[in-house]
């Protein structure tokens, strides 16, 4: 018997099987009635079409910003001899493809959820690049066996392996906030616990802020937990507790906010606008969440103890607890170990002189992250031409290390108790030091990329 539509009479292929998915997922090889062998050159403008839209959805669910899908998708049809005119959102992207002969073929898609995979990215770019180089020479079946291998390639890090990089990438922060040993060792263990309940909340598809909320109660409580069975064997202070804040910053949204940044300055604004409002919200959640559990427990953010270091060996610590951070944050982001590693050499340095500029200078700590931004910029331009890695890879790894986490925090915790004017002061120093970040990454792309600084 064959398929039909009760509606229409439509005959459906005994082969096609529809998706079962709320978000239902587009089954890319459908498409083309060619044999495998075709060049894609030679394809109707709707497979021709088809390849870019494929193309720009994997380059989006890896995370990159709406001017660096758009510049691949352009890649892609310029090969293919069409016209290309985009529309991209955080998790949505509408396009128009035209041929020679005036014919149009326009698609709208979506994607289920946002993610980073820095990885998957890097070897996106490397298709693209290759892409274009070979003039859209290659067969069917290659372009499907590519994108195939890039989609299936399964995650670098097992869901233990990313709790610890959270760990250490948290620890490696409240230390740059001012917390001692302790500190770090209570924020190492609550990170890497929550951390691993937000992994295993996500592989089972678990909605984003439920993943969150349970996430930071975690890694809040376990380092509570962690400090008061220290506190049996070492009398140390109660002050001490405070650095609960710092196990909860592996949430903080570098990507989306970054790259909202860098799309609203090149007028993506539908891209830029959605991917600032999915990082406020994150941040929303997360510290109300860190502030409910502060309540329950009687918690109250003060500043850290003072750790009586010398400059040098603060500067030398700082140097250590940037590369561990940046370190942590990449591997978070599945970047491989090299690239995080270049990350957490380019984060040591930027992060460092941005500090070393608040503390010792009288410098603004808006204008210091302004230049520590712009000198992780310039770096990673410098790194890519040599080495090829993405250049989002690196830098938001880098200057996710300068997000004031902590300034968040205390401007919710503070509203939370109606200390109206406290509360403000600290959200006005977030976000200073938040659009400065973006702004220095900006400069130094239109000091260094040529495509970047013109427009059109």
């Amino acid at each position: 018997m064959n398929n039909q539509d009760e509606n229409n009479g439509d005959v459906l292929s005994p082969m096609t099987t529809l998706s079962h998915h709320h978000h239902m997922r587009i089954r890319w090889k459908e498409f083309f009635n060619n044999e495998n062998d075709s060049l894609a050159k030679d394809v109707t403008l709707e497979q021709k079409s088809v390849i870019v839209g494929h193309i720009g959805m994997m380059l989006l669910s890896y995370g990159t910003g709406a001017w660096r899908v758009r510049s691949s998708m352009n890649k892609i049809s310029r090969a293919l001899g069409i016209t290309c005119n985009s529309d991209i959102g955080l998790v949505s992207l509408s396009y128009t493809c035209i041929d020679q002969a005036g014919k149009s073929f326009s698609q709208s898609l979506s994607l289920p959820t946002t993610g980073v995979n820095t990885t998957k990215l890097a070897k996106m770019e490397q298709f693209v690049n290759e892409f274009k180089d070979n003039g859209g020479q290659w067969t069917i079946s290659k372009i499907h066996n590519r994108l195939d291998q890039i989609s299936k390639m399964k995650a670098q890090y097992s869901p233990v392996q990313v709790a610890l990089a959270s760990g250490l990438a948290c620890g490696g922060f409240i230390f740059l906030l001012g917390g001692g040993i302790f500190e770090v060792i209570c924020a190492f263990l609550g990170a890497m616990c929550g951390n691993y309940v937000r992994r295993k909340m996500a592989d089972h598809k678990m909605t984003i802020l439920a993943n969150i909320a349970v996430a930071v109660t975690v890694a809040c409580c376990v380092y509570v937990i962690a400090f008061f069975i220290i506190r049996i064997f070492y009398p140390i202070s109660l002050r001490r507790l405070d650095g609960y804040i710092g196990a909860m910053l592996f949430v903080i949204p570098g990507f989306p906010f970054i790259t909202a940044g860098l799309d609203m300055s090149k007028l993506d604004m539908r891209s830029g606008v959605e991917r600032l409002t999915y990082a406020i919200m994150i941040i929303v959640v997360a510290t109300a969440v860190g502030w409910g559990v502060a309540l329950a427990l009687n918690l109250h953010p003060q500043d850290f103890l003072p750790l009586g270091l010398s400059p040098l060996i603060m500067t030398i610590l700082r140097l250590i607890a940037s590369f561990c951070g940046v370190f942590g944050f990449s591997i978070m982001f599945n970047s491989q170990p090299k690239m995080a590693a270049v990350a957490g050499i380019m984060g040591a340095i930027a992060n460092t002189l941005r500090l070393s500029l608040t503390d010792w200078t009288n410098v603004p700590p808006a204008v210091a992250a302004f230049v520590g931004a712009l000198l992780a910029g310039l770096l990673a331009s410098i790194i890519r031409k040599k080495v090829g890695y993405p250049r989002i890879a690196l830098t938001v790894p880098s200057i996710v290390i300068m997000v004031p986490g902590l300034y968040m925090y205390r401007a919710m915790f503070n509203l939370g108790l109606t200390s109206i004017n406290e509360g403000a002061l600290w959200g006005v120093r977030a976000i200073m030091i938040v659009l400065a970040l973006p702004l220095g990454l900006i400069t130094a792309r239109i000091i260094a990329d040529k495509d970047w600084r013109h427009a059109g």
